[in-house]
């Protein structure tokens, strides 16, 4: 087994990568290789957080693009990022794996109410934390609420899975020369309006001197080698 490059580590789920190819809803497929990998990197002896979205479900700014009030909309998206939570821990815990669902929204049905404390006590007894319901507000991305909560329970690293391998100066799949970074800062991410993650969330981890590590989780084997510390994808840092 590898050894780790990280003690405790947020990796950031796009709820889009939930679906596979299906594009919308909850692929059980797709979910069981994502726990497969995670249940590898676990076995490394990593503390793991999750924040996973809610875009194959409902995507807030794309409802009020369409008429809905953007603050209603927000909150369903929020609701979803918790159906994808509790639907990821289900493959994990068939693995084996203790889990807790802590929501930024009390549905105490479904899922513990985030504190901070207790979500840093989870990790600490060898517990994977799903992150659910974003920060609770509405006007906040679940890439911000990634960052919040990585620096609330002082991870070492954000790990951003993506459908692409990394960042790039523009869309790779719309410019087949696009340039992809192996390693750019935080002030060159804003300059420059690159698209990994939210201004806001970019904006949190330089604050915080939390780096960020950009990748394709849908290659099997990358988040491995990611917290192994091999060069995978595109590192963000200070």
């Amino acid at each position: 087994m590898a050894q780790a490059a990280y003690r405790r580590v947020l990796i950031k789920l796009s709820g889009e990568g939930l679906a596979g190819e299906d594009g919308f809803g909850i692929n059980p497929a797709v979910i069981g290789g994502i726990a497969e990998q995670i249940r590898e990197v676990r076995a490394m002896d990593v503390e793991v957080s999750i924040v996973v979205g809610g875009g194959n479900i409902i995507r807030g700014m794309t409802a009020a693009k369409e008429g809905m009030d953007r603050a209603n909309a927000d909150y369903m998206g929020m609701l979803a990022s918790v159906m994808n939570a509790m639907a990821l821990q289900d493959p994990l815990e068939k693995l084996g794996l203790s889990t807790r669902v802590l929501s930024a929204l009390e549905i105490s049905q479904v899922a513990e109410l985030y504190i901070r404390r207790r979500a840093v006590r989870h990790l600490e007894k060898g517990r994977i934390v799903i992150f659910g319901g974003g920060t609770g507000n509405p006007y906040f991305s679940t890439d911000t609420a990634a960052a919040l909560r990585a620096a609330e329970i002082h991870a070492d690293v954000i790990l951003k899975a993506t459908q692409v391998d990394g960042v790039y100066d523009s869309d790779p799949h719309k410019n087949p020369d696009a340039k992809r970074f192996d390693r750019i800062t935080f002030d060159q991410a804003i300059r420059e309006g690159l698209q990994f993650m939210d201004q806001a969330a970019i904006a949190l981890c330089n604050e915080n001197n939390l780096p960020i590590v950009v990748f394709d989780m849908g290659v099997a084997g990358n988040l491995t080698k990611v917290v192994g510390g091999e060069t995978v994808g595109t590192l963000v840092t200070g």
